[in-house]
């Protein structure tokens, strides 16, 4: 794949991440619409969907990663098959065990047993669309890919349109009728999770054609390899897991109030952007990877991607971070939520190292030591623990912002040392590092000393655009001339 397909095909993955992402700009308004939910049901969805994500990554078990690994170097029908079903009957176990005691795993988790018998059945469903999804990548169709995903999370946005606004009403309005019998009165998180339920069937059904052609041989000691290379990305999908979500549970165990861990989620949102943007360039850049592995110029060549990523990037920081009060009024609708709004440029600079460290993290994946990045993730989830641990009782939901900035700023300093010493990769520090300087230095300078003072925020910007134009007008001349 030349470098002309990569960011051909990390636009169409954009747009898949993009689209579904800018759907979520109507499902949190609609969430945080004073009436519709209110601030603590918000935090305790909030809370439900950071153990969704521990969870996913537990019934994937690295297998998607494993899948990419040994695609393209044994025999394509064995590994699809053999994780296929592998994913497929961990996942039914899962989802008898699952339903059979959602009595008790709900008293664990503090969490109502109907609305973990959703969650069971979200988690099984989406394990079950693991490699179709990963084979669409592999085979590069990302239109269709892009398709799924967009057709899911539209889907889901009506059906939460539907439970919570529409059907109200209905009910209101024909309180004799059949639809009325469908309401339930605050019942809110569950017409959520229910929502998620019937768009991750919707997908899965959408992706019955390859399980209806599969050969169902099971490779045993292929999966034996693969389980090798795939536990230590699981530990590492887990460590990332309590990086990136498991705040939420810990200020809710902590005493922290649901309407405040809400108003913390609801913010948290603004860092909605860089997501889009690091999510669209894994999704393309990871094949990428792996197919350029062998080539004689590989490590140059990802040295100049990691070298732009950061230079996007740091222009989304600081875009977001100026325009982020405009930003707040379409997504949060509480305006009690804004309170949270002081954390939204430590959490997208957090997001930016976690980019970063995505991008870092191919000495290990293509040095088939996983094991390492496995160490880097927990050494990433161990400050988040302490860090959240230490200071959520003295700064609340703050603590949890330092916590999650100084985990992924952990994690990428020791991937860049370690990717160092095991697979040298000649990153332009110097350049690299006065991008992510610079952006940090203005986006934190602008929003706590002149906050919605938009001429200041303007200069921010016209700044930061000619630093750019500094250090790249060679690259932009070039690119000008062939066309």
């Amino acid at each position: 794949m030349s470098l002309k397909n990569l960011f051909k095909q990390t636009a169409i993955y954009g747009i898949a991440t993009v689209v579904p992402r800018m759907f979520s700009f109507i499902l949190t308004p609609l969430h945080t619409t004073p009436g519709v939910m209110g601030d603590a049901k918000f935090g305790q969805v909030s809370i439900i969907f950071s153990y969704l994500v521990f969870f996913n990554v537990v019934l994937s078990y690295g297998m998607e990663t494993a899948f990419f690994r040994f695609y393209n170097t044994e025999d394509k029908r064995k590994v699809t098959s053999t994780a296929t079903i592998s994913l497929f009957w961990s996942s039914v176990l899962f989802l008898c065990a699952g339903l059979l005691c959602r009595k008790y795993i709900g008293l664990g988790l503090d969490v109502d047993p109907e609305y973990i018998t959703y969650i069971v059945w979200v988690l099984a469903l989406d394990a079950l669309v693991i490699v179709p999804f990963a084979r669409l990548r592999a085979e590069g169709r990302p239109v269709f890919y892009a398709m799924v995903k967009i057709g899911n999370v539209a889907f889901n946005l009506l059906l939460n349109l539907f439970f919570l606004l529409w059907l109200p009403r209905l009910a209101a309005a024909y309180p004799g009728s059949f639809i009325a019998t469908l309401y339930a009165e605050d019942f809110q998180v569950g017409y959520v999770l229910l929502a998620s339920v019937l768009a991750s069937l919707a997908t899965f059904i959408v992706f019955l054609p390859h399980y209806l052609r599969l050969s169902w041989h099971f490779n045993s000691g292929l999966w034996k390899t693969m389980m090798r290379y795939s536990v230590p990305v699981m530990w590492a999908g887990i460590a990332f897991a309590i990086n990136e979500t498991f705040d939420r549970p810990l200020l809710d165990f902590m005493g922290v109030p649901k309407s405040e861990i809400g108003a913390y989620s609801a913010c948290y949102k603004l860092a909605l952007f860089m997501t889009l943007f690091t999510t669209a360039f894994r999704l393309g850049i990871e094949p990428f990877f792996f197919s350029h592995a062998g080539n004689e110029n590989a490590a140059q060549t990802y040295a100049t991607i990691t070298r732009y990523f950061v230079i996007f990037g740091a222009a989304i920081l600081v875009g977001v971070v100026v325009f982020a009060d405009l930003l707040k009024v379409l997504i949060i609708r509480d305006r009690s939520m804004w309170e949270a709004m002081k954390v939204v440029p430590l959490i997208i600079t957090a997001n930016f190292f976690l980019g970063i460290y995505t991008n870092l993290s191919v000495w290990y994946k293509l040095s088939d030591k996983t094991k390492m990045g496995a160490y880097i993730s927990l050494a990433g989830a161990a400050v988040t623990l302490v860090f959240n641990m230490a200071l959520i009782p003295v700064w609340g939901y703050m603590g949890s912002t330092i916590a999650t900035i100084s985990a992924y700023g952990t994690m990428m300093v020791i991937s860049y040392m370690a990717g160092a010493k095991y697979y040298p990769i000649p990153y332009d520090v110097k350049s690299i590092g006065g991008y992510l300087g610079l952006s940090i230095a203005l986006s934190m300078l602008y929003f706590y000393f002149f906050r919605e003072n938009y001429l200041v925020g303007l200069a921010v910007l016209a700044i930061f655009g000619f630093f750019i134009y500094r250090n790249e007008k060679d690259a932009l001349r070039r690119i000008i001339s062939r066309k």
